[in-house]
């Protein structure tokens, strides 16, 4: 039976410790946070909720004890701190790079074998570090990213077209962020319609966006960044690696040549397995969302910069 750890008991590493609980998507689960006593907790309160749920799954809150995350068969690793007030871009990615630097060296001590999953922001820069720092194959890290994006494309597309949103096909690829994220509106179907026969230009250029600022929109109304989507989308992603469900997910992951973009880490369509990533998928994009691809490229490899220039890589 399958084994989970997530790292990060805050409200994202706990949502998905949650969901995952409650979907029974792995027969043990490890949630481990530095915090003394919080993994501990949120876990117990999950606990509580086993017989009013009705799901059975061993449930294990750690404080820094790397050892009972042994042997694990995906890591997904939540740790980080969100950027503050007066705090520089530089400051942010120096302190959650020296996080996911130690966290990796201990998935690689414990769980050499297990498929890593990186939600800690800038994610697109985290998960170019923990690959070149893990030693590990590209397709056994990678990050989350386009499954929340499209999330939240499909989200806006529902709302804006008043359609069921689980009957709506949206991808979005690129870079995680408010000005590197493409959704693609020409790839946007409703039961097999395009969705440009479905609304006007006006109109899916705000459902564009609102979903490039999802996030932003969230931060804004909750005074902290989202946690119930970016759950649920990590979940989501576990569970097609667990059960071999080979799900389209567009996903952070390492390109090289592929859309024409090498030593990368960054949005597109693969497919996902009990291999991590199986397949990284080309699609024909138009020339407007080619040129937006190459732009979100150079933005992320901008910020990658960042750590070479700090010292980390």
């Amino acid at each position: 039976m399958a084994k989970v750890t997530i790292v990060g008991a805050g409200n994202v590493g706990a949502t998905c410790a949650n969901v995952m609980a409650t979907r029974e998507v792995a027969s043990e689960l490890v949630l481990i946070d530095i915090k003394e006593g919080f993994a501990e907790g949120k876990m117990l309160d999950i606990f509580q909720t086993t017989t009013l749920m009705d799901f059975d799954v061993n449930l294990l809150g750690v404080t820094s004890d790397w050892k009972k995350s042994a042997n694990s068969d995906v890591v997904v690793v939540t740790s980080g701190v969100p950027r503050k007030p007066g705090m520089t871009r530089e400051e942010l990615i120096g302190v959650n790079a020296g996080i996911v630097k130690s966290v990796v060296g201990e998935i690689v001590k414990y769980s050499p074998k297990a498929i890593v999953l990186i939600v800690t922001n800038p994610m697109d820069t985290m998960t170019y570090l923990a690959g070149k720092i893990s030693g590990l194959p590209k397709n056994r890290v990678f990050g989350l990213g386009g499954a929340l994006d499209c999330a939240r494309f499909k989200c806006y597309l529902s709302k804006a077209l008043k359609i069921n949103s689980n009957e709506i096909e949206g991808m979005v690829i690129g870079g995680h962020g408010d000005t590197t994220m493409i959704p693609l509106v020409s790839k946007a179907t409703y039961k097999g319609i395009p969705v440009s026969k479905l609304a006007s230009k006006k109109v899916l250029d705000q459902v564009v966006a609102d979903t490039m600022v999802g996030g932003a929109t969230l931060t804004k109304l909750l005074g902290t960044s989202a946690w119930y989507a970016p759950g649920a989308a990590a979940s989501m992603i576990v569970e097609s690696i667990l059960y071999d469900q080979k799900k389209v997910i567009p996903s952070c992951v390492a390109l090289d040549g592929e859309y024409g973009q090498k030593d990368i880490c960054i949005g597109v369509p693969v497919v996902i397995g009990k291999k991590g990533v199986e397949k990284i998928l080309k699609i024909d994009l138009t020339k407007e969302e080619q040129i937006a691809f190459e732009k979100s490229a150079a933005a992320v490899r901008s910020t990658n910069d960042v750590l070479k220039e700090i010292g980390v890589l």
